[in-house]
């Protein structure tokens, strides 16, 4: 089981606060995203999980508070996929894929077989095969996160973290990943959370989400009970209608505020 649980949790940074309390649970399984205009206080959330902001209350991994795990521990429960990833200019594709499977290695041992065919299959799933041998500084920028994506998968953890992971990917890219990483929670029981600002993506693949604004917890539910309209106008200070599917999915869609 791998439910995750942000329990009243808080972040200040320098005396400001960018969370306030707030409280989700996301079941074992479940896909949670979190939406909300640029500097809501998405991405504090996600980095207050696996460690990296300090936070009040807590953030809890199948019971247990991530805050008593050791780094090492913490990576084997939670991968993280950061807005702007660091990459290492002169690191082979595969190499960094492999990284991913650092918690699992000993401090003074090597890749296991298992290892090195996690990396593999990753990238194959990710149609980066092709790709292993290359260097990270070769590649362009929607190259770059879902190689980013494929290390946090081969990692393995039961909980993903997925800040913006498809900010730079084109149409069919922004697809796969999110199916792969559908398929997986489907099949492994995948926990998943992300911060996204594409909002028809979000409803397509989450099941639940969390509108933040001014770091405050405003709405959540279902994609049908979140993007609403007069909901989505309020909080992004938008104009914009909602076209909801046959299936019940919600597809947003801006109003021109002017023609010529």
């Amino acid at each position: 089981m791998s439910e995750l649980l942000f329990g009243d949790l808080s972040v200040s940074y320098d005396g400001r606060v960018a969370v306030h309390p707030l409280t989700l649970a996301v079941p074992s399984g479940g896909w949670l995203c979190l939406i909300g205009p640029n500097g809501a206080g998405k991405s504090s959330v996600l980095r207050s999980a696996c460690g990296l902001v300090a936070h009040g209350g807590s953030v809890t991994v199948a019971g247990v508070d991530t805050a008593t795990m050791s780094t090492r521990r913490r990576s084997r429960a939670i991968a993280f996929v950061p807005q702007v990833p660091v990459l290492p200019a002169d690191m082979t594709v595969y190499e960094y894929v492999l990284l991913g499977r650092s918690p699992f290695i000993s401090y003074f041992g090597v890749a296991s077989a298992s290892d090195r065919a996690a990396a593999a299959e990753v990238l194959g799933e990710l149609d980066l095969a092709d790709f292993a041998q290359r260097r990270l500084e070769t590649l362009s920028g929607g190259e770059r996160q879902r190689i980013v994506l494929a290390r946090a998968i081969a990692q393995g953890s039961p909980v993903l973290l997925l800040d913006e992971p498809t900010s730079a990917l084109d149409i069919g890219h922004q697809q796969q990943a999110l199916e792969l990483v559908d398929r997986m929670r489907r099949e492994r029981g995948l926990t998943v959370v992300s911060a996204m600002h594409d909002l028809t993506l979000a409803g397509l693949y989450a099941d639940r989400l969390a509108l933040l604004h001014e770091g405050g917890l405003v709405a959540q539910g279902s994609p049908a009970e979140v993007l609403r309209a007069e909901i989505l106008s309020e909080f992004y200070g938008v104009s914009v209608r909602v076209h909801y599917e046959d299936d019940g999915t919600a597809i947003v869609i801006p109003n021109r505020r002017t023609r010529v």
